[in-house]
């Protein structure tokens, strides 16, 4: 009975972790629906590094931290972090669910939008952003259907990327 009662109490800390990182996620949504976005980005950043703390990097809650976390990125046109919270995590993703798990196709969209919008991208940046998005459109594709939303924004991506590639191929020549 004592040694169910101590595991208890070490457990207590670790679920108060997690409902103060469960509040700070839920205030940085509605920071960011309310388009406060430089008060959004550091909560966001927050909860991904309490995740990382209390989950591990491999946790789907982790993951969906990080996911949050760099679209407040982008969302702030800060495209070198994203690209580096990306470059890390897309590969563990890609690894805990998988190529075509709808958070890994979202990840692989948001590095390639990473990518392209930023003014300092190279023409390989450009190209890789456009074969990232290539071959997740066709994997959306194949695993989501043509109907799905996710797919129409992807698909969307692709367009700009490659007007963007094209439009800065032909300023080059």
């Amino acid at each position: 009975a004592r040694a169910r009662e101590l595991d208890l109490r070490r457990a207590r800390p670790a679920r108060s972790a997690e409902r103060i990182i469960t509040v700070q996620n839920n205030l940085a949504i509605t920071y960011g629906a309310l388009g406060r976005l430089e008060d959004a980005a550091p909560m966001h950043r927050d909860v991904y590094s309490g995740r990382l703390k209390l989950h591990g990097e491999q946790h789907p809650r982790t993951l969906t931290a990080a996911n949050n976390y760099a679209t407040s990125l982008l969302d702030l046109q800060r495209y070198a972090e994203a690209k580096l919270l990306l470059r890390k995590i897309v590969p563990v993703t890609r690894r805990v669910l998988g190529e075509s798990h709808e958070c890994t196709l979202k990840m692989r969209c948001l590095y390639a939008v990473a990518l392209f919008p930023d003014p300092a991208a190279t023409l390989d940046d450009l190209r890789e952003a456009v074969t990232a998005l290539e071959d997740t459109v066709r994997t959306a594709r194949r695993v989501l259907g043509i109907s799905h939303p996710l797919l129409r924004t992807m698909e969307g991506k692709l367009q700009i990327a490659r007007a963007v590639l094209r439009r800065r191929e032909t300023s080059n020549v």
